[in-house]
């Protein structure tokens, strides 16, 4: 894991998270925490993980999700080298 990202900020940041009960509750603090932008860049990453996760082709996954190839690659790279996150959170599903 990245040593830059364990702070005391992000620990309180991940608390919080951690704190949220419904879907509704998320929105309404990811709404106020970031742009709108910024959750729908998260939510395609994640949407990118999960087709990759299937065995969807890059072309598939571009053309359902507006990604790039770039963030599709990148997100590859976390599936294949990253920290399992993406793997943890979609076997919980």
């Amino acid at each position: 894991m990245n040593k830059k990202l364990h702070t005391e900020a992000v620990d309180t940041l991940f608390d919080a998270i951690l704190c949220l009960e419904t879907k509704e509750e998320c929105y309404t603090f990811f709404e106020d925490l970031a742009t709108v932008n910024e959750i729908l860049s998260l939510s395609q990453r994640f949407e990118v993980a999960r087709m990759l996760k299937e065995k969807k082709t890059y072309q598939e996954i571009a053309k359902k999700t507006g990604a790039s190839t770039a963030t599709i690659s990148r997100v590859n790279r976390s599936l294949n080298y990253g920290n399992d996150g993406y793997d943890l959170v979609l076997k919980r599903m």
